[in-house]
């Protein structure tokens, strides 16, 4: 028998395999233990990834018009809306996407935008000219974050803070955009977590922040000229939330929030010469999220979390009497920005059956005005049901609650559930539009639980303290206390559990792998913490002591031992079922170290694991190309491990 060259081999492998079609793995990313997927799932998918969003990013402060970001491309770009249902028309056209942008407020003839470079978060300001379209790097380029810019009230200085200096320090910096050589760093902090808050109406001082923690923070007053800083709250310290909104008008008193009085979030007038405060929202038991003086200074809107919907009221300053906002249907929105004529307010609304949007509300006739209408690129979302809040014990009586998302009524018999745990940890799910989540109800009859466990914010500041330190593993066990709730459902699979999350959410989603292994399918961690020692090491320096506050410092002996004993990749020999791991390579957050030695170990010890890592992004994948990928992979996993 004749013997067939090697390189025809190669050609009929090379062809059989394309014949298949198979989506080609780009280059940028690197897969491992995924197998070949269909060429047919981009087809049979697309209703659910072409669907896009708009966010509302600034109002030029003389024209009713807006800068709003969206995507048409690869990623999230800024465009110009001149008027509601108008073209949005593409202004910026990076690779990297688009998020931030600010107006100079006095003519708008410029705006400032912020943009990092592969989801490093190292984040650069650029002036845009609006009349040549041409960009200015004004910051240094390196490897430094700069954000949180804020006008003066002149328009010819932005204050600002950077980590130029060493990496780990946030310091105050001032600019005239139109001169970068003009940079005068005005206050050296230590720590990572400062920040600008206002500008003085006679534009003399700066209302600067330290975060210290998601229940502690404090407020300073800074003299521009020189650098002098003065502490207004707290007088001494005290594990107190008081963050700042903005100066009154007449420059006499700072509106504020703070959690000093009880358990939520309040807004508050504090007076400069008395130094005393005035609450406003004592009769409101919910977070004030947040809230913007109009331009004229007569009214205040603030915003309220109530179970993870929003509500927007309005404020007089005069009388500090406030009225909640009629007419804006339930749902949950963003930043909202007061228009330059003190008539109206924009804001990104959305729901569980429609995308983020762009609307305006105007505060004389009450109407409410959809800007932007984004495609749902042919998703039917009128079989969507609205999400369930839902409630259960956990092991120590305490009641927690969380969103369910039930499957297509088109499904019958017990469904298939997959629970996605949000990061933070002091973050919170709200009963928002999924995108393409909306596949996994729809097409492959599988429910969906988004649990707020303790940790979370929105319910009290008691609540979000109940996970910190030595108590980590608590919020695991809410988990627990959930998978055993869905056993008690009629309408749900107990033997077929997936549990995801991304970031923190990751490393629940590692720690539910290792310590309810027989009472789930499979799991997906998307930038998850492996082991708290580690993380703390190679994290970002200016986010390394914020951390410890919360987690613990792994400089004490006995929260290392801690840490060790609870770290996942310590634990991989108990990981039994099938584990998904997503990761971004420039991940500043959760450096992908720790994906990929919790990789290594379940293979070293024979577990399923795939492994997908972007080089081109970092906490999470933010480029369609990208993003489509990882839903495709995700598809095939699900449909693998936890529909068979």
């Amino acid at each position: 028998m004749k013997k067939i060259p090697s390189f025809l081999l190669l050609f009929l492998f090379t062809a059989a395999f394309a014949q298949q079609n198979y989506i080609p793995v780009p280059d940028n990313l690197v897969a491992e233990g995924i197998p070949p997927l269909p060429q047919q799932y981009i087809a049979e998918v697309r209703n659910y990834t072409e669907t896009r969003s708009a966010s509302l990013v600034d109002w030029n402060p003389t024209r009713k018009e807006m800068l709003i970001t969206t995507r048409f491309g690869n990623s999230n770009q800024l465009h110009y809306v001149k008027f509601p249902g108008g073209d949005r028309k593409q202004i910026t056209f990076f690779d990297e996407p688009i998020s931030s942008a600010r107006f100079q407020p006095v003519d708008g003839s410029y705006f400032l935008f912020l943009k990092d470079i592969g989801g490093n978060e190292f984040s650069q300001i650029y002036r845009f000219d609006l009349v040549d379209h041409k960009v200015t790097l004004l910051t240094d380029g390196k490897r430094s974050q700069n954000g949180g810019i804020i006008w003066n009230h002149k328009g010819d200085l932005i204050a600002y803070s950077s980590t130029k200096r060493n990496g780990q320090d946030r310091d105050i910096f001032i600019m005239n955009p139109l001169d970068p050589a003009s940079e005068r760093k005005i206050l050296e902090n230590a720590g990572g977590g400062w920040g600008t808050v206002d500008w003085s109406p006679n534009d003399s001082k700066l209302l600067v922040e330290e975060g210290i923690s998601v229940n502690e923070s404090r407020l300073y007053l800074v003299d521009v000229s020189t650098g002098t800083k003065s502490r207004l709250l707290p007088e001494k310290d005290e594990r107190t939330v008081y963050s700042g909104i903005c100066f009154s008008k007449d420059g006499k008193g700072i509106y504020l929030i703070t959690n000093k009085e009880g358990e939520f979030n309040q807004l508050v007038y504090f007076d400069l010469a008395t130094r005393k405060m005035q609450y406003i929202t004592k009769d409101i038991p919910w977070d004030v999220e947040g809230a913007e003086l109009s331009k004229d200074g007569s009214q205040l809107a603030f915003s309220t979390n109530e179970n993870g919907l929003s509500k927007l009221y309005l404020l007089s300053t005069n009388t500090l009497s406030y009225k909640p906002v009629s007419g804006i249907p339930t749902g949950v929105f963003g930043r909202f920005v007061w228009s330059g004529d003190s008539k109206s307010i924009g804001l990104t609304f959305y729901s569980y059956n429609a995308s983020a949007d762009v609307y305006e509300y105007n505060t004389i006739t009450g109407e409410f005005t959809r800007w932007t209408e984004s495609e749902l690129g042919g998703m039917d979302v009128s079989t969507l049901q609205e999400p369930e809040l839902i409630t259960w014990k956990t092991f120590d009586g305490k009641t927690i609650s969380g969103y369910l998302y039930r499957a297509s009524t088109k499904y019958t018999g017990k469904r298939p559930v997959i629970i996605n745990i949000h990061g933070g940890p002091e973050g919170q799910s709200l009963p928002g539009f999924l995108g393409r989540s909306n596949y996994y109800l729809n097409e492959l009859g599988v429910s969906m639980i988004y649990p707020n466990v303790r940790g979370s914010s929105g319910y009290g500041k008691t609540f979000v303290d109940l996970d910190n330190g030595m108590k980590r593993e608590e919020s695991v066990q809410d988990i627990g206390a959930l998978i055993d709730w869905i056993a008690q459902q009629p309408d749900l699979d107990k033997d077929r559990i997936m549990v995801t999350g991304g970031s923190y959410g990751g490393y629940m989603t590692l720690a539910v792998s290792y310590l309810y292994s027989d009472k789930i399918r499979c799991s997906l961690d998307v930038v998850g913490i492996s082991n708290f020692n580690t993380f703390m090491k190679n994290t970002e320096a200016y986010r390394r002591d914020l951390r410890r506050v919360e987690y613990g410092d792994e400089r004490d002996s006995a929260m290392a031992a801690f840490f060790e004993a609870i770290a996942p990749m310590n634990h991989t020999d108990k990981i039994k079922k099938p584990l998904f791991i997503v990761q971004g390579g420039n991940d500043p957050r959760v450096p992908y170290t720790e994906s990929i030695q919790m990789k290594e170990k379940i293979q070293q010890n024979g577990g399923t694991v795939w492994f997908l890592m972007a080089k081109d992004e970092g906490h999470g994948f933010r480029k369609k190309t990208n993003v489509d990928f990882q839903f495709y992979a995700t598809i095939e996993f699900i449909k693998q491990f936890l529909l068979n």
